[in-house]
């Protein structure tokens, strides 16, 4: 089946959504991968029909819809979305901002004023190396597969997914699948069987995609990402869109 193109995210945490896309033999079509903001970006552009995109580019994003019942949530610490620092978070006077996802920039944003009650200077992360030789009271949001080799190199992290159930007792959606208006419901039924086989064979998508020799990987995907996109998550979503509604927008959707 063809109905148009896929946006994607590059992460580790899309392997088993990757592998159960590639893998469906009646789901022909071409898939794009890039960062959340990228996915964002290509649907706004009409580059793809459906895309796996940051839950917060979504009230900004004109016709379309959520589909599927997978996400990338987390129910305990999601461990690739962080605020590092070498100072307590109370003493935080500049967090550098990661713009990959404007879901966790919008999380960061909301745990500051909401949570932390901190009002730091915002500023755009594009080149890591300032990670390198933090300033003091200097606070880093990093999300993605670089988290992996930061681990352990700051005193403090605070781990978003957690911090956000501290405030709401909720668990946290980083991203949804939606698509376009008018794309046939057989399709996205296509596409939500091949999510679920994905899921369910994340091993499998761990040795496909050449992952085998990460020790973090096969618990990261099982302990860490909750793919089922449960009503816990979407009760959260809806009140993170509000929290998110006090902030002003990012400058780049995604």
């Amino acid at each position: 089946m063809v109905w148009g193109d896929i946006a994607a995210v590059s992460y580790l945490n899309t392997v088993p959504f990757i592998y159960g896309i590639t893998s469906a033999e009646d789901l022909r079509t071409r898939l794009l991968l890039s960062p959340p903001s990228g996915c964002a970006r290509a649907l706004i552009d009409g580059k793809v029909d459906i895309a796996l995109i940051p839950v917060a580019a979504i009230p900004s994003i004109p016709d379309i819809e959520i589909v599927t019942s997978w996400c990338i949530g987390a129910s305990g610490s999601v461990r690739t979305v962080v605020v590092m620092s070498n100072v307590p978070i109370a003493q935080v006077r500049r967090i550098w901002l990661d713009g990959h996802s404007m879901s966790s920039v919008m999380l960061t944003r909301v745990l500051a004023r909401e949570y932390w009650q901190i009002k730091p200077q915002w500023m755009p992360l594009n080149d890591y190396s300032v990670l390198e030789q933090p300033q003091p009271g200097d606070a880093f949001l990093l999300i993605g597969d670089k988290v992996f080799g930061w681990e352990g190199r700051f005193a403090y992290t605070y781990d978003l997914a957690d911090e956000w159930r501290a405030m709401t007792g909720l668990p946290f959606v980083f991203a949804a699948w939606v698509a376009r208006r008018g794309v046939p419901q057989e399709a996205i039924g296509v596409l939500d069987r091949a999510l679920a086989y994905g899921t369910a064979h994340i091993d499998e998508a761990i040795r496909y995609y050449g992952h085998s020799d990460k020790p973090y990987a096969h618990d990261y995907l099982v302990k860490n990402i909750d793919f089922s996109f449960d009503a816990p998550k979407r009760r959260a979503m809806s009140l993170f869109w509000g929290k998110g509604q006090k902030i002003p927008p990012a400058e780049n959707p995604g």
